[in-house]
């Protein structure tokens, strides 16, 4: 019987897996040298953590988690964002006890049962970043420069959008302005947002219909609404990115799609992706950790979206790299393996061919794997002592008497 992967979950192999290994590394090497320290956090947790924090209104909620019953009898989902499993970690360690501030990383899958497209499958990979314990509009700053300084490392073009949506004192008037609004536009909105715009009209500002989004076009500012601390708030850190040199263009109706924010929400978004535009996308969610057990404690954070920048990346050019031994007869296999071993310790690339073929075989190999050079032993080279060095990319094959002398030529 021949298994093929699940609809909605794919496999990267060479080279796109190299790709992925490309964006992960260039983000970890990044937030590393701003501070943040990697969490390794469980796939899956307890259902009611993300319907706590996510929110129960969400389409991730109501339409996208897996959810199922374990043996234990206790409802579990696999996760479909990090955040929420960052805090319940974050609190359950009593880490705000120890320590004034927090600088977390995670990379890893995620899961949601949304339909398959370029740039949203049902396991992706996201790679986040978390900050508990500062509330200063400086570290939002810090936030969306980190996020940038990712992207524009490994050049991808984007746009970033910024907005505020307030706090509990200033955004009960605006949900008030909201409502209003949108009751007289009920009938024009999708079965969705008509569920459930009263219990979280907020949503339907992120709604992705058509004729949601010509409602919502008209709808009252969120902006016009911040109490007078979160309009500073909002300003300081417009004035912190342009003081960073970062690009930004406010959109009002900016909400994301998750119940947990605060204050200022970001998207970086790409012109190349259609409709799944958002590359990398996060906020402040300032009440959460308490939300879920924890002292009131301010946070922000992001995640990007690691298959959706690796559609914007171009294929990486396969460099020649390293040494392939070449062996003749059993006697020189058994010393290519030996060399092979030492290369490695040495903290070269090295590979031999166990098939033990024809040389023109072995050949053919090295050009294969893209090795740099091939080093060749056989009957001649046993019997003089020396190896046949060759440079694949040139042809050039020269003698070299001693391993010392070929170990200081690679």
């Amino acid at each position: 019987m021949e298994f093929k992967a699940v609809r909605g979950v794919e496999d990267l192999i060479p080279p796109e897996s190299e790709k992925f290994e490309k964006v992960v590394e260039k983000f970890k090497e990044i937030v590393k040298r701003a501070g943040f320290r990697e969490v390794i956090l469980p796939i899956f947790e307890e259902a009611g953590l993300f319907t706590r924090s996510v929110g129960e209104t969400t389409d991730i909620v109501q339409k996208e988690m897996y959810v199922f019953e374990d043996k234990g009898g206790r409802v579990i989902a696999l996760r479909p964002e990090g955040t929420a499993s960052a805090v319940r970690a974050y609190v359950e360690h009593g880490v705000f006890a120890k320590e004034p501030f927090t600088k977390w990383f995670y990379v890893g899958p995620m899961f949601r049962f949304e339909r398959p497209q370029a740039g949203r499958k049902r396991q992706f990979f996201q790679a986040g970043c978390e900050i508990f314990g500062l509330s200063s509009p400086g570290a939002d700053a810090e936030v969306i420069k980190v996020a940038s300084d990712i992207l524009n490392n490994l050049n991808v073009e984007f746009t970033l959008e910024l907005n505020s949506i307030g706090c509990e004192k200033c955004r009960p008037d605006y949900r008030k302005a909201l409502l209003d609004f949108l009751e007289k536009q009920k009938d024009k909105l999708c079965e969705d947002c008509q569920r459930r715009f009263e219990r979280n009209p907020l949503r339907v500002l992120d709604c992705k219909n058509e004729k949601c989004r010509e409602v919502v076009e008209k709808a009252p500012l969120i902006t016009d609404y911040l109490c007078p601390e979160c309009s500073e708030h909002f300003e300081s850190v417009k004035n912190f990115l342009k003081a960073l040199k970062v690009d930004f263009n406010v959109n009002p109706f900016l909400v994301r799609g998750l119940d947990y924010y605060t204050r200022t929400v970001f998207e970086f978004k790409s012109d190349k992706l259609g409709a799944q535009s958002t590359v990398l996308a996060g906020g402040r969610y300032d009440k959460l950790i308490s939300q879920l057990g924890g002292p009131d404690t301010p946070a922000l954070g992001f995640a990007l979206g690691v298959d959706r920048v690796m559609l914007l990346l171009p294929d990486i050019e396969e460099k020649r790299d390293g040494v392939f031994v070449i062996t003749g007869g059993e006697k020189a296999y058994r010393e290519g393996l030996k060399l092979v071993d030492l290369l490695r310790k040495k903290g070269f690339r090295a590979e031999i061919d166990h098939r033990q073929g024809s040389f023109k075989s072995q050949m053919k190999a090295a050009d294969r794997v893209k090795a740099k050079y091939a080093v060749i032993i056989g009957e001649l080279e046993l019997s003089e002592g020396f190896y046949s060095l060759k440079e694949l990319e040139t042809g050039k094959q020269e003698r070299v008497d001693t391993l010392e002398a070929l170990l200081a030529r690679l």
